[in-house]
């Protein structure tokens, strides 16, 4: 487990080490002919992030922590599904992230 993190880890600074030519292509604006697959991307981020989801997360958080608390669950499972929840919801804030430490902008 440890080795797959610092893989991942290691690829990660390798992909921004590149140069910056390599990230030129990355400007913000959609390529022609794009709406449409823009359109159901937007439509899935929102399903993804909104009160369906917010509903489901905030029940498979307190099912997760009744079932750790009892002993039913193991704990490890149970973080992994809670750590899950705080990548999901915080996905958008990982990613602006990542493109601001790419594009240097």
């Amino acid at each position: 487990m440890a080795h797959k993190i610092s893989t991942f880890f290691a690829l990660a600074v390798a992909a921004l080490a590149l140069p910056q030519n390599a990230m030129a292509q990355v400007t913000g604006v959609d390529p022609q002919g794009s709406g449409p697959i823009v359109n159901a991307l937007g439509w899935m981020q929102g399903t993804l992030l909104g009160n369906v989801a917010t509903t489901a997360a905030v029940i498979a958080v307190a099912v997760v922590g009744l079932m750790m608390l009892t002993g039913r669950m193991n704990w490890r499972f149970g973080a992994t599904v809670i750590v899950g929840c705080f990548v999901l919801f915080g996905a958008t804030a990982i990613v602006s992230g990542i493109r601001v430490a790419a594009v240097g902008g």
